[in-house]
């Protein structure tokens, strides 16, 4: 199995977990974009799920130039940009 889906696939997903009570909690626009980010995390795990479980393989998961490879590019940019900047925001905002 990829390491991704065994060992980062639970913390993703308690991250989203936790992201999406906190957008429960405090309905804001920061809290959305956290939430939003990691999904866009979970996404990356579902790609590799897919990958290695041969999913759709007409997305040709792990091939360069493909839209599996693109879907997981830009999921995992996305997250890794939205999550940090949303947890940041949204304390920023709290704290003031």
């Amino acid at each position: 199995m990829n390491i991704v889906v065994v060992v980062i696939g639970p913390l993703v997903g308690a991250l989203f977990l936790g992201s999406a009570v906190s957008f429960a909690r405090e309905r804001t626009g920061w809290r959305s974009v956290q939430l939003f980010g990691s999904f866009c995390l979970v996404v990356v795990v579902l790609t590799h799920v897919a990958e290695a479980f041969h999913l759709l393989p007409g997305m040709g998961w792990g091939l360069p130039n493909t839209p599996g490879h693109y879907l997981d590019l830009c999921s995992a940019i996305i997250g890794l940009v939205l999550l940090p900047l949303g947890c940041v925001l949204a304390r920023r905002r709290n704290s003031s």
